[in-house]
């Protein structure tokens, strides 16, 4: 990936595959990458440093899988109260229970889906789409083809056609498959942008962009208990601070690359705060 951008450059995937080496791990000398990186992983210490976490990580895991949910469906357009998610047992009525319904599919399945990432992260990808469109069909669990429209008003981004998206998924995924030094907010930034920008899928996109997200956090070893959740922060910060974020990794710009990854920067540290009230909470026999 570049780091010397114009308005004309070209999208950030296609210029991926064009750099030898590690076109990612460049992205951690961009301006304000490496303190976003350092600040992220300081937070994570702390939060696996709390003795809540010594003797009941597995709640801490559980209940950040279920608030991951929650802030994912609402920049989704289903912005629901936490305890309106622990109270309903059906989510298969109108558009939002459907929406909160994928995301708890989503949070559920991600941790299943590590191994396969780094060798197959396009099945993964394909995975998620059809858990979380819950339906059979030719369009499901497949990317988008020429003349298929796409479900998603909250990303008001121009759309990719077929061919640039296939090309810029197989860019992805080979540099997913190479592996990379680039530190895992780095990498999970990418993953995340790439998939908004691209939304390849005929829905649920943003879902799944940041379902992966979560895997790349997770399987990285940066959150392997799955207790910082992202979706937490995206959604705190809010779909305005969001969508103006991902406008900058669109732009394929260094400042607009750098401002992309210190946002998810800053939603990881928030997920880590909502986690650590959790533990707090815990340990006053509050929760």
């Amino acid at each position: 990936m570049s780091t010397t951008g114009a308005t004309a450059d070209p999208p950030p995937s296609s210029r991926m595959s064009s750099h030898r080496g590690d076109p990612l791990a460049a992205l951690g000398s961009l301006p304000g990458v490496a303190e976003s990186v350092e600040s992220v992983r300081k937070a994570v210490d702390r939060v696996y440093g709390h003795r809540v976490m010594r003797r009941r990580s597995t709640e801490i895991t559980a209940e950040a899988a279920l608030r991951g949910a929650r802030g994912s469906a609402a920049l989704s357009g289903a912005d629901w109260a936490l305890e309106e998610v622990r109270r309903r047992t059906d989510f298969s009525g109108d558009a939002e229970a459907r929406v909160m319904g994928a995301a708890l599919r989503l949070s559920a399945e991600a941790g299943q889906l590590l191994s396969i990432w780094r060798q197959s992260p396009l099945r993964v990808l394909a995975r998620l789409h059809l858990v979380a469109a819950a339906s059979a069909g030719e369009k499901v669990g497949r990317p988008r083809q020429a003349g298929e429209p796409v479900d998603e008003p909250l990303i008001e981004l121009s759309l990719p056609d077929a061919a640039e998206v296939s090309g810029r998924l197989e860019a992805l995924a080979d540099l997913i498959i190479a592996g990379t030094s680039a530190p895992a907010l780095v990498t999970a930034a990418v993953v995340h942008g790439e998939l908004l920008a691209l939304r390849p899928f005929v829905s649920h996109n943003g879902l799944v962009a940041r379902a992966a997200e979560r895997i790349v956090l997770i399987g990285s070893g940066l959150d392997p208990k799955a207790i910082c959740p992202a979706e937490v922060g995206h959604a705190e910060l809010g779909r305005a601070s969001y969508l103006a974020a991902l406008d900058g990794y669109v732009s394929g710009t260094p400042e607009g690359m750098a401002a992309w990854i210190a946002h998810c920067g800053k939603a990881v540290e928030l997920g880590v705060r909502e986690s650590t009230a959790v533990c707090e909470a815990l340990q006053r026999g509050a929760a």
